[in-house]
C-alpha cells in the first residue's frame, strides 16, 4: 500500500524517503516496483482520457457514505 502512495504521490516526504531507502537497498522490491510504476503508466496512457459514467459515480459516492455511516456507528471500545 506504501509503494501505491509514493507512486501515486500521496505520502509525505518522510514515508518517500523511507521508501526510497528501502527500493535503494532491496533489489527485488525494487523490481517489484518498477513493474507497478510501468502499470500504472500503461493505464494512464491507456485509460488516461476516459471517464467514468455518471452512474458509477453516483453509486460509489452512495457506497463510500454507507461504509462510513456503519463505520461511525460501532460503539466506542
Amino acid at each position: 500500500a506504501d509503494v501505491w502512495l509514493m507512486l501515486d504521490r500521496e505520502c509525505d516526504e518522510a514515508s518517500r524517503a523511507r521508501l526510497q531507502r528501502h527500493l535503494d537497498e532491496c533489489g527485488s522490491c525494487l523490481e517489484a516496483y518498477g513493474i507497478e510504476e510501468k502499470v500504472k503508466g500503461l493505464v494512464n496512457r491507456k485509460c488516461g482520457g476516459e471517464h467514468a459514467p455518471e452512474s458509477l459515480r453516483q453509486r460509489l459516492s452512495i457506497e463510500l457514505r454507507r461504509t462510513i455511516l456503519i463505520t461511525n456507528t460501532e460503539p466506542d471500545a
